[in-house]
C-alpha cells in the first residue's frame, strides 16, 4: 500500500479520574525513529508503546505526546512529597552557603522538580491500559492519515508516469528518422574530406557510430522501469525504497538518452523525462 510518511493524529479520552490525550507527529525518515514523550508516571510502558508502533508502521520519523490531565475538584489539594521538599531546601541552602551572587529558586521552580507533587494514588493498571489502548488508537488514525495522502501522492506518480509513457512512445516513433538523418550527416561530413577513405573501414566506423547513437536499449528499459513503477504502486506492503530505487534507474536511462541525443527534438524529450522524474523522486522521498 503507498502511504504518505507525513501525517499528524491526537486522540482524547476522558476519565472519571482525568483525561489522556495523545497527539502523533510523523515526517519522512530512511529508518522508523520513534520517539516518546511521556508524563514520569508513564515512563514504563515505553518498550509496549515501541512495539505497538513497530507492528503498525516501518518507516518514518514518529513524535508522540502523551499528555495526563488528572480532575480536579474544591476538596483536592495538591499533594507535596513534604520529605523531599525537606531535602532540596537543605540542598539550596548548602549551596548558597558556597557560592556567591546565587539565586533562590522560586517556590513555582521547586514545584517543577521531579517527585516534588506526588501522583494521587490511582490505579496504575487502569492508567496503563487507557493509555495503551488509546496510543493504539491514534495510531489507527495516524495510519489512516498516511494512507489517504499515500493515495494522493500515488495518483500523482501514476500522472508522471503516463506522460513518460507518451514522451517514449514520441521518441520510439521517431527513431528510424533520427539514424537516417545521423547517417545522412554523417556520410556529407566524410565526403567533404580531402581524404580517401577507405570503403569498408568507413562502412565499419559509420557502423560504430550508428551503435552509439542508438537509444532503442534505454527506451525500452524506460518501458520497463514504468511498467515495474506501476507493480510497486499496487503492492500492499511498503514500497518507498523499491520506488526509490526505480527513480535512480529511470535518472540513469534518461541521462544516457540525453548524452546520446543527436536531434534537439530528442535533447528536449530527456530534458523533460528527467523534470518528470524528479519530480516522482521527491514524492516517493514521502512514502513509506
Amino acid at each position: 500500500m503507498t502511504r504518505s510518511m507525513t501525517a499528524f493524529a491526537r486522540k482524547q479520552a476522558d476519565h472519571a479520574w482525568g483525561t489522556l490525550i495523545w497527539e502523533i507527529r510523523s515526517v519522512n525518515h530512511r529508518y522508523l525513529e520513534p520517539l516518546f514523550r511521556l508524563p514520569e508516571q508513564f515512563r514504563h510502558i515505553e518498550t509496549r508503546l515501541r512495539d505497538q508502533l513497530r507492528n503498525s508502521l516501518s518507516r518514518g520519523k514518529i513524535e508522540a505526546q502523551l499528555k495526563f490531565l488528572p480532575n480536579i475538584t474544591e476538596e483536592s489539594r495538591i499533594p507535596v512529597n513534604e520529605a523531599l521538599l525537606a531535602q532540596l531546601g537543605k540542598a539550596i541552602a548548602q549551596v548558597e552557603a558556597h557560592t556567591t551572587n546565587t539565586t533562590s529558586p522560586s517556590a513555582l521552580d521547586i514545584l517543577k522538580w521531579p517527585g516534588i507533587i506526588q501522583d494521587k494514588e490511582l490505579d496504575a493498571k487502569e492508567l496503563e491500559e487507557a493509555s495503551l489502548g488509546l496510543f493504539r488508537e491514534t495510531i489507527d488514525l495516524l495510519s489512516e492519515h498516511r494512507a489517504r495522502e499515500g493515495a494522493e501522492l500515488k495518483s500523482a506518480i501514476e500522472n508522471r508516469l503516463d506522460a513518460i509513457v507518451a514522451i517514449v512512445a514520441d521518441i520510439r516513433a521517431s527513431l528510424p528518422t533520427i539514424l537516417v538523418a545521423q547517417q545522412t550527416k554523417l556520410q556529407d561530413q566524410i565526403s567533404d574530406l580531402t581524404v580517401e577513405v577507405e570503403p569498408g573501414r568507413l562502412e565499419q566506423e559509420l557502423v560504430l557510430i550508428m551503435q552509439k547513437a542508438d537509444i532503442a536499449e534505454e527506451v525500452d528499459r524506460l518501458d520497463t522501469h514504468v511498467k515495474e513503477t506501476r507493480h510497486i504502486l499496487s503492492r500492499k506492503e511498503p514500497v518507498g525504497r523499491r520506488l526509490d530505487f526505480l527513480m535512480q534507474e529511470l535518472n540513469r536511462e534518461a541521462n544516457t538518452i540525453c548524452s546520446k541525443a543527436v536531434v534537439t527534438e530528442t535533447t528536449l524529450n530527456a530534458v523533460e523525462l528527467k523534470v518528470l522524474i524528479e519530480q516522482m523522486r521527491e514524492q516517493v522521498q514521502n512514502i513509506e
